[in-house]
């Protein structure tokens, strides 16, 4: 049995809108799970039902075989971290981390014990005294972790922590958050639009669009093998290229014919004919003088060992990885794919096929 479940949960506001839209998902216990989407798309209303901050309109959730779904926060043994620290300026940083223990009325001396015990796991020890003020971004979100962590939670809830800090702060943070979380293997929600850190830290990826999951699998499944058009876009930067076409059958076997184009492309495997996208990553798209796709290139995107060659086709945009000579506007190139990395969706539900 999954140590966390939630089932058919729904939350729909008084004005009608649709927030989350029944959703089912099973957590392990010791998984990092991490919430993906666009603003909007459902996944903070998620982890504050999870937390007790919103209650459900339909569904369950359950916590170590126990519903919890009307529960209050106080009674689910979770550890809440918010984006912005949510810590309080005129106390010290020793008092914001024992603040929680505090409030269930626990010894001094444990408290005490307790708050020492995460600041030296944390490396906080030499600013107990200090004042949230007088810290840095990073330091303010490792006495926000702290403060969570400290009372030993079953369930850590992290919503956009990182969001505020600076890229190399963003990186070390994450590398720091990650370690703790293996090393104590507590169960881990965390919410995030950036697919760059839910690729970095997550044992599993959500992929949530417009209140309902797309798709749920580990960052590889997620990026090689999207469900459909919306997470092949959305995860990957650049997206995955879409290109609209027909499969049709050809001395028994299947090619994609782009729209537009005069020249099909072999496919590896088997699909049924009729009108489909075509998906494939930039990295494997390259510049070939017998490829069967030919372009005009729009702009070439330096990215230091390699280029994202934008080019405009019949067929509409393709990006390709290029890694030769940097090429101007208006020149003309051939594009040939990698077929193992081919991806076929059906042109009415977005859905792959393939």
């Amino acid at each position: 049995m999954s140590f966390l479940e939630l089932k058919q949960l729904k939350k729909t506001y008084p004005d009608g809108t649709e927030a989350v839209k029944g959703i089912d998902l099973s957590i392990d216990e010791g998984e990092f799970i991490v919430l993906l989407g666009p603003s909007g798309c459902g996944k903070t209303t998620t982890l504050r039902m999870v937390a007790g901050l919103e209650i459900p309109t339909g569904g369950v959730v359950a916590m170590a075989g126990e519903e919890v779904t009307t529960k209050r926060p106080s009674e689910r043994d979770v550890g809440f971290v918010f984006q912005f620290y949510a810590l309080y300026p005129h106390m010290s940083v020793r008092d914001n981390i024992a603040f929680p223990l505090r409030n269930v009325s626990l010894p001094a001396d444990e408290v005490r014990a307790a708050v020492d015990a995460v600041s030296e796991r944390l490396g906080l020890g030499k600013l107990l005294k200090l004042y949230p003020p007088q810290l840095s971004g990073g330091d303010q979100q490792r006495v926000s972790l702290a403060r969570a962590m400290v009372r030993k939670p079953k369930v850590y809830l992290m919503d956009e922590p990182l969001g505020t800090l600076d890229a190399d702060l963003r990186q070390e943070m994450r590398e720091f958050l990650r370690a703790q979380q293996l090393e104590m293997k507590v169960t881990t929600i965390y919410v995030t639009h950036d697919q760059e850190e839910a690729m970095g830290l997550a044992d599993r990826i959500v992929v949530m669009e417009a209140g309902a999951i797309r798709q749920v699998g580990s960052p590889a499944e997620v990026y090689d093998t999207p469900s459909d058009l919306f997470v092949a876009n959305f995860v990957g930067s650049p997206g995955m290229n879409f290109i609209p076409g027909e499969v049709r059958a050809a001395d028994g076997k299947a090619e994609f014919l782009p729209k537009d184009c005069k020249t099909p492309i072999a496919l590896g495997g088997k699909a049924e004919p009729g009108a489909v996208t075509l998906g494939i990553r930039p990295e494997f798209v390259s510049v070939d003088e017998a490829g069967p796709l030919e372009g005009s290139v729009v702009m070439d995107e330096y990215q230091g060992n390699s280029s994202n060659l934008h080019v405009e086709a019949p067929c509409g945009r393709v990006i390709a990885r290029s890694t030769g000579a940097r090429r101007g506007p208006g020149e003309r190139v051939r594009l040939s794919f990698v077929d193992e990395h081919v991806r076929i969706f059906d042109a009415e539900s977005g859905r792959r096929v393939m």
